[in-house]
């Protein structure tokens, strides 16, 4: 228990000094708000959310009403290179289903699309003041090394954060706990002199075995797209496969070599793809939407297209 109050302790000196109060998403307690900043957050970097993806969204649908009226399109293509276009679906369904306010329990959160135990309680601690628990990847590293948690199930250390967790003050634990792991609690080269808890660190001698990972096994795959440009307009149609549905991308076609424009390489979580783009004077596909060059920025275009768009300028 002593060194518990001491954790706490250092852990709050430290935040007060070091935190990131300035992201905007932990000076505001606007619900929608905060859930907005959480799942755009879980891919995409700190920095490109807060200058670009949060301010332009939350302009955009500034509330859960406004986001539950919109068209589905509309919503994907301010999502447009945010990447992990289920997430931008799963919002859209949530305003739908809560179009008022979040519901202000977990078990609540959790019926919701796209809203599993992280954001839940992410929105019950940060949004509403709640006295829970948080537990992401930057909070899971700094958890598994000071309390020496060594190939242990998530259960396990969701169970040691609910131990350490400091009721007086759980919101500022738990951001707190969040940007030491971000900050000084590095997956590689740790700054464990920088640390107000590594007196007490079980694992600060071998940071590293916390953070082994399985490798990861990629899959290859080749993709041949058509250009087909016709008085200023391209040739685009709705994806229905999994990477991209609901969005619009370029024409599938066969290969022939004397139409061939350029190729490049594209990662999509476990897909290493290699893009084959070939100009097309005609296309018979019956689900052909043509796009005026000029409105492309405003659409709902993933950033493979959005490649593919690039490389082909000298011919637009």
């Amino acid at each position: 228990m002593q060194n518990i109050k001491k954790l706490h302790t250092a852990l709050l000196s430290w935040y007060e000094e070091n935190g990131r109060e300035h992201l905007p998403w932990r000076t505001t307690r606007n619900i929608y708000h905060i859930y907005i900043s959480e799942i755009m957050l879980q891919q995409t970097q700190v920095s490109r959310v807060m200058e670009e993806f949060y301010p332009n969204f939350l302009e955009k649908f500034p509330t859960l009403e406004i986001l539950s009226k919109a068209p589905i399109d509309e919503v994907l293509a301010s999502w447009s290179g945010l990447g992990y276009y289920s997430r931008a679906r799963n919002i859209h369904k949530t305003a739908n289903l809560s179009t008022e306010k979040l519901p202000d329990t977990m078990a609540e959160l959790l019926k919701l699309p796209g809203i599993g135990r992280y954001t839940a309680s992410a929105i019950c601690s940060f949004g509403y003041e709640q006295n829970v628990s948080v537990v992401d990847t930057n909070i899971a590293r700094v958890l598994k090394r000071y309390c020496g948690l060594l190939d242990v199930k998530d259960e396990v250390v969701w169970k040691n954060a609910d131990e350490l967790l400091n009721h007086k003050a759980s919101r500022a634990h738990n951001l707190a706990l969040m940007d030491l792991g971000s900050m000084v609690c590095n997956p590689k080269n740790p700054k464990c002199d920088e640390c107000p808890l590594e007196k007490n660190c079980l694992g600060k001698n071998e940071p590293e075995l916390y953070t082994k990972k399985k490798k990861t096994v990629y899959e290859s795959m080749d993709l041949f797209y058509a250009i087909c440009i016709k008085d200023n307009k391209i040739a685009l149609q709705k994806s229905t496969g999994k990477m991209y549905k609901g969005m619009l991308e370029l024409p599938s076609c066969d290969p022939i070599d004397e139409n061939f424009i350029d190729t490049y390489k594209h990662s999509y979580t476990k897909y290493r793809l290699t893009v084959n783009l070939y100009k097309v004077e005609e296309l018979d596909n019956d689900e052909i939407i043509w796009i005026k060059i000029e409105d492309i920025d405003t659409l709902p275009i993933s950033t493979l297209t959005k490649k593919a768009l690039l490389k082909i300028n000298n011919i637009l």
